[in-house]
């Protein structure tokens, strides 16, 4: 069945190309439906290694897969590059910047973006990383600043410049601030011999009282450990109270002079316009049912970071990780064709697999379970699972010559500033000057 000859068949519209919305067009291989998939990049974030590209570890070819070519042998799906406006559910269509699109079923599955909790300075200051462009922002502000600092004279000028705040320790966090460390522990001194690594300082700061606060007790303990071994001051209880783009203030009056601060304190999800907003749960979240559809509809589903499934056993919803995701597109697609010829949905339920973080070389955790590992064998088991689920051969085959390459030398990636990055005034900055006195 060809793209091309499935009008007579139900469609369904998928929003969103990440883990979730891959699962659904999977599950609805060979069936009778036309499948059609919108997003507005035309590839796939392998969001876990994000923190690598931002470090010049990975270049972003290497976690980014195209959409068109993932699918090429699914003869019931389409794909198309645009970007969702709204969602008409009465007349069961989509308004996108190409136009109307009709769906017999839709699904949103369009992920979560960072959340920076109504502070406006902070999120026009802050560096967030949720994305490609903006792993790539990220890595050009670090080479830049680096770039800067060797250019001046005194350690007083140089501080901002190689001071990096990480704020929120969860996995995001603690895998960039090891990663920085990493870059001054055995990079710095090479590509910038005129800099003193021990000027660079890295910080991991977060308002709760543990870093990865959803890991178990031991395994927080040892990421925390590993991280100040290799030079990280780790903050806790440590609330950001403004950031201005030279000088970050905490709860208390602590005062740290930066131009890098990387913000991964929270996540929201992103909502199409269009959805009644007395469905909003907190952060942003869709509330659906026990099969994910979206409380009210009949045939709108939504799945991953912008669904909120509250049970009694979920009282918050699931937790934002690309398993949920995964699992939920799988039970979604399943329970669509399900829907379909009058059967009976299958009710999500999750099965944690366990959650695993890398602070750095040799060092990592894994929660498996009742199996927990830190250290060695905790790193092994990352890169294993995080090589198996890239898309692609190529790809698998890029990374793992990368990461040899690394570990040997001590001295991946290129660190290429391509582009330079500057930073889009604040909106209050634009107004003044397209308004002057």
């Amino acid at each position: 069945m060809k793209a091309t000859d499935t009008s007579k068949y139900p469609r369904v519209v998928i929003i969103g190309g990440g883990f979730g919305g891959l699962e659904v067009a999977k599950a609805l291989a060979n069936k009778p439906v036309e499948v059609l998939m919108i997003d507005k990049h035309n590839y796939h974030t392998f969001q876990p290694l994000l923190y690598q590209v931002a470090t010049g570890s990975l270049e972003a070819e290497s976690i980014a897969f195209s959409l068109r070519k993932n699918f090429d042998d699914q003869e019931n799906f389409r794909f198309r590059m645009a970007e969702v406006t709204s969602i008409n559910p009465e007349k069961h269509i989509i308004d996108t910047t190409t136009g109307e699109i009709p769906y017999d079923y839709l699904v949103i599955a369009t992920g979560s973006t960072t959340n920076f909790f109504g502070n406006k300075d902070i999120e026009h200051n802050a560096m967030p990383m949720k994305s490609i462009p903006e792993a790539l922002n990220l890595r050009y502000l670090v080479l830049q600043n680096l770039e800067e600092a060797e250019l001046l004279k005194t350690r007083e000028e140089r501080e901002p410049y190689l001071n990096f705040v990480l704020v929120g320790a969860g996995p995001t966090g603690v895998e960039l601030a090891g990663a920085l460390a990493e870059l001054k522990n055995h990079i710095l001194s090479k590509d910038y011999p005129e800099l003193n690594k021990h000027e660079m300082k890295v910080y991991l700061a977060d308002f709760l009282p543990k870093v990865l606060g959803p890991f178990s007790d031991e395994g927080s303990a040892a990421a925390k450990k590993f991280l100040e071994k290799m030079g990280v001051e780790v903050m806790l209880n440590a609330k950001v109270e403004s950031y201005d783009g030279s000088v970050i203030t905490f709860e208390g009056g602590k005062k740290i002079r930066t131009k890098n601060v990387i913000w991964s304190a929270g996540v929201m999800g992103v909502i199409p316009g269009g959805i009644d907003k007395g469905l909003v749960e907190k952060g942003n979240r869709i509330r659906v049912d026990n099969i994910c559809r979206v409380a009210g509809y009949s045939n709108i589903f939504a799945i991953g970071d912008v669904a909120a499934m509250i049970t009694p056993d979920t009282p918050k919803g699931h937790p934002g990780v690309a398993q949920v995701a995964i699992q939920m597109g799988k039970n979604v697609g399943k329970n669509i064709v399900r829907i379909i010829n009058n059967e009976p949905a299958e009710p999500f339920k999750y099965f944690d697999k366990g959650s695993l973080a890398t602070i750095g070389r040799n060092k990592a955790i894994a929660d498996l379970g009742k199996l927990k590992f830190q250290g060695f064998f905790a790193w092994l088991i990352w890169m294993f699972v995080h090589l198996i689920s890239l898309l692609g051969f190529r790809k698998k085959v890029v990374v793992f010559i990368n990461w040899v390459g690394s570990y040997l030398s001590y001295n991946g990636g290129s660190r290429l500033i391509m582009r330079r990055y500057v930073k889009e005034a604040a909106p209050q900055d634009a107004e003044m000057m397209s308004h002057p006195d």
